[in-house]
């Protein structure tokens, strides 16, 4: 009975001393200028416990255990902060300031990797744009922004799409109307589109604004093994995610550009919980734009709304998510310019304001697919190209127990795109036969009359009797065209649309020494495309005119070479009708071995199979005297381009291993260094069949183009100065080239065969920070680089469809086109609690306009800046100028300005034969200023 007893005794005397062994951890969290932190992650280890800190930035723990433990805080843009703290008797109430983690080392990274983990000991060449340097950029498209990434080449030039992105000299089959081609484009870890074809590229369905939390940006490596087909890079746009109070921000921008030409803009992010572990965030924005250049229309107008429903349990989450995009924008075309060695604009044109593309009218043009059935589509060519986009999604996390972890990402999309614009502006004169047979008349060779389309007075009469003997066409009037000249381009009409299923899959399993990931990832497109181009009668000057265009030969009838507009020759230029299924198959395993407490091996492969099944319509003339209206005087309906009702199909099958394999070393707390090997490869996109099989057969399938690369690299945090850089070699194999071609002896266009060539780049790729003080910090991130043409061989059309004339020009050892060897963005901050300000220097090297090394782009430097104040708490104004200087540098070059020229006919032969003839550039868009209001809940 007495032991009895003296048992309880103990019992309840040890209850007593853990009931009043508790203790409570309570403390405030605040940054380098003394300002609170909110949404800190509070964790004390062993104990598992963890909390947040509030908007004072102020926690409290409670029921914690005496004896030692370690609390770690952690903070998005902040560095990790463990300290160890020993608990006796009482509580302890403790202060903590956290440094800010200067290039985000401590960052954990969703992107390029199967498990997460922090970018210090990731072992890839990663970077991140946190919400504040997203802040300081003009919205001027997804391209521009990215620009900011150390190593990224992007040609926004031409505006919010039509863009081009790549890295390390992948970049050859980047064309200017696809130039996503080896990168994935992501919004939460899925593409944000499966396919990619011309003028159908992933910007057309992406736009930034204030949903965005972050971007992480991969720069080949990981991505041969993580990414559907796209071995070159992976560009993710994360959205905010759980917000435990509600906050978020409501933004008013206002922005001029060149001639007085404005953007107004509204912006929204909203988060908070909704009750019961449901957690809400909304957004998106709206804008109507008038563009950096003249134009007589709107040039951009639109938005989307973006949302995201999460509901977490003890075990992981439910995500719902999607996004509504309905947005118009445009795209500039080149301007011309004389001069090889130092370009300046030419023919009253300038490298700030010219838009040269056709102004606002309303045509109907006949749709060749449906002549029976009288069916037109309508044109205007101030719509450009006006994207929708409904995506819906689920993701699941589930912690299946036992180190066990299940994540899914599900995501369908139903994508439209309609293009209604110009396509070339080059100069035609008017002693050039095709500036009238161009428009489908069978001999418009006379007296030729050009009228104003808007006003109906007339421009000019025109004798154009001895241009066939090469002589030059007269006037017969006090009227002239400017420049002599028409300008050549095409009324081009495109309608693509596609839904698609995609899913990625991955189970994780982490043992003492092994973090093992498998899954698989699945995509399914169908997508479809309808493109037909008509010429149409402009004047070629800074502030295009329609024409329309009559021959008027005495005692002859009219002969109406275009209709009221200034329209011709009707869907006589390009047809293409195309359907095609793809799917995207992949199963992939990863990993990671940790071999000691510093040192990890990550190793990766990736099986993908890629089926594109689909088919392209034949086509030939409309064939019927006096045209599709039969009426002889309308020429400008003779030569409509319609199906034949023969089909050529394809159905080809492209399966490839992918391998990526990398090491890191933790020498200490600051200092890392990491190796990767990577082994990738790039199935053709839908441009293969779409572009190159005009009216032949498909009877083969294209060619996998394989991706090499090694890198080395050291990631450094320290207190006042952190850097990264990474030493790689890449090369690029099985490029298929084709060149865009006029034969100016039927008006045919056409595209060459495809030769097969390999590129290498050797390059350093930079990162740092440096904090001066607690105010000041400068940053700079840049390139350095080697990209050669391996081996490069063009085929020379010699500029007809006759092959007999045909050569084979070899440019092996050259520099690869549109790569610089240096570029570099430098920047300073400052920021204080209610000042901020920077300034930006961004520099773009010399690059080769082609691969024969024939023209080169000068280089040239943008300065950026900015100034923020905040009025109250929650109240900020500020001003960002972009392109403060108004610098004329070029970003792209499209060789002669001649109609169905391109970039690689600009020969070193060429221009030393033709010193004086003009060129089509691409200049960088001149100076803005953007004036922001934002309110913070």
């Amino acid at each position: 009975m007495f032991n009895t007893i003296r048992v309880f005794f103990f019992l309840g005397i040890s209850m007593i001393c853990n009931v009043y062994a508790q203790h409570t951890i309570s403390g405030e969290v605040k940054d380098q200028s003394g300002r609170p932190l909110e949404n800190v992650n509070v964790t004390l280890i062993p104990h598992d416990i963890s909390t947040i800190t509030n908007s004072s930035g102020i926690f409290t723990i409670s029921n914690v255990p005496s004896g030692e433990c370690i609390i770690t805080l952690s903070h998005l843009g902040f560095r990790t902060l463990r300290q160890n703290l020993k608990l006796t008797q009482g509580g302890l109430n403790v202060s903590f300031v956290l440094n800010e983690d200067l290039l985000n080392l401590q960052t954990i990274v969703v992107t390029g990797t199967f498990d997460p983990r922090t970018q210090f000991n990731s072992n890839t060449a990663v970077s991140q744009l946190k919400t504040e340097t997203i802040q300081q950029v003009y919205p001027q498209g997804t391209a521009s922004l990215l620009q900011n990434i150390t190593g990224t080449f992007t040609d926004a030039s031409a505006g919010e799409v039509y863009t081009k992105v790549y890295t390390r000299g992948i970049s050859a089959s980047a064309e200017d109307d696809m130039g996503w081609y080896y990168v994935s484009l992501q919004e939460d870890g899925l593409p944000v589109s499966l396919v990619q074809h011309s003028y159908y590229s992933p910007d057309l369905f992406h736009r930034a604004d204030l949903t965005t939390k972050k971007i992480e940006a991969i720069r080949g490596g990981s991505s041969a093994i993580t990414a559907l087909n796209a071995p070159g890079g992976i560009y993710n746009f994360i959205s905010h995610d759980i917000s435990h109070h509600l906050e978020g921000d409501i933004q008013l921008s206002g922005g001029a550009q060149g001639n007085t030409n404005y953007l107004h803009r509204i912006d929204g992010s909203l988060g908070g919980p909704i009750g019961n572990n449901w957690f809400l965030n909304v957004g998106g924005h709206y804008r109507s734009d008038d563009g950096a250049r003249d134009t007589n229309f709107k040039f951009s107008n639109g938005g989307q709304f973006k949302f995201n429903l999460t509901k977490t349990f003890n075990d992981g989450y439910l995500k719902f998510y999607g996004k509504l995009l309905d947005d118009r924008t445009n795209r500039w075309t080149g301007v011309a310019a004389t001069n090889w060695e130092d370009p300046s604009p030419a023919f009253g044109q300038d490298f700030s304001s010219t838009a040269l593309l056709m102004p606002d009218y309303n045509a109907a043009i006949p749709d060749g697919r449906y002549l029976a059935q009288n069916k037109s589509n309508g044109f205007n060519p101030s719509r450009g190209v006006h994207a929708r986009d409904l995506a819906l999604g689920v993701a699941l996390l589930i912690d299946l127990g036992n180190q066990w972890t299940l994540r899914n990402n599900f995501k369908f999309s139903s994508k439209k795109a309609n293009w209604q614009t110009s396509i070339s502006n080059a100069f035609v004169s008017l002693n050039d036969p095709t500036a009238y047979f161009v428009s489908g008349a069978d001999f418009p060779i006379g007296q030729v009359i050009f009228k104003d389309a808007l006003t109906g007075s007339e421009v000019a009469r025109v004798d154009n009797s001895g241009i066939l003997a090469g002589q030059s066409a007269q006037y017969l009037s006090d009227g002239m065209l400017p420049n002599d000249a028409i300008m050549g381009t095409s009324a081009w009409y495109k309608d693509m649309a596609a839904d698609e299923w995609m899913d990625q899959l991955t189970i994780r399993k982490q043992t003492e020494h092994h973090d093992i990931t498998t899954g698989m990832a699945f995509g399914f497109s169908n997508p479809s495309l309808f493109t037909q181009g008509s010429f149409a009668y402009v004047t070629y000057e800074p502030n295009p005119r329609m024409l329309q265009v009559t021959l008027e030969n005495p005692g002859n009838p009219v002969i109406q070479l275009s209709d009221s507009n200034g329209v011709s020759n009707y869907g006589g230029l390009f047809f293409v009708n195309a359907e095609a299924q793809v799917s995207q198959i992949a199963a992939f395993v990863n990993d990671r071995w940790t071999i000691s407490n510093s040192t990890a091996l990550d190793l990766g492969l990736r099986f993908e199979t890629i089926r594109h099944n689909g088919h392209k319509d034949r086509y030939s003339p409309f064939s019927q005297d006096g045209g599709l209206d039969g009426n002889n005087s309308t020429a400008f309906d003779n030569g409509v381009l319609a199906p034949t009702g023969q089909k050529d199909p394809f159905n080809f099958n492209y399966n490839y291993l992918s391998f990526s394999g990398g090491i890191n070393h933790q020498l200490n707390e600051q200092l890392t260094m990491f190796a990767r090997i990577s082994k990738g490869h790039k199935a053709p996109e839908l441009n293969y069949y779409f572009n190159n099989f005009d009216n032949v057969p498909i009877n083969e399938k294209g060619q996998i183009q394989d991706i090499s690369q090694i890198e080395i690299g050291t990631k450094f945090g320290g207190r006042d100065f952190s850097f990264t850089s990474t030493l790689f070699w890449s090369e690029l194999k099985n490029i298929g080239i084709a060149n865009f071609e006029y034969d100016q002896s039927n008006n045919s266009i056409f595209y060459t065969p495809i030769l097969f060539n390999t590129s290498r780049t050797l390059g350093l790729e930079w990162e740092s920070v440096y904090v001066a003080s607690r105010h000041v910090a400068f940053h700079f991130n840049g390139i350095i680089q080697d990209p050669k043409a391996s081996k490069w061989n063009i085929y020379d059309a010699a500029g007809t469809v006759d092959t007999n004339d045909d050569t084979i020009i070899d440019y092996s050892g050259n520099i690869v086109p549109f790569n610089p060897k240096i570029m570099f963005n430098m920047s300073s901050d400052y920021r204080s609690n209610k000042v901020s300000g920077f300034l930006k220097w961004q520099f773009m090297g010399n690059r080769y306009g082609n691969v024969s090394n024939g023209f080169k782009l000068p280089s040239y430097s943008v300065f950026n800046a900015g100034a923020g104040y905040g009025l109250s708490t929650n109240l900020t104004v500020s001003i960002i100028l972009n392109n403060l200087f108004n610098s004329k540098g070029l970003a792209n070059f499209f060789g002669a300005n001649t109609f169905g020229a391109n970039a690689n006919g600009a020969t070193p032969e060429y221009i030393a034969a033709n010193p004086n003839a003009s060129f089509v550039v691409f200049p960088i868009l001149q100076r803005s200023a953007l004036l922001k209001i934002n309110y913070s809940i």
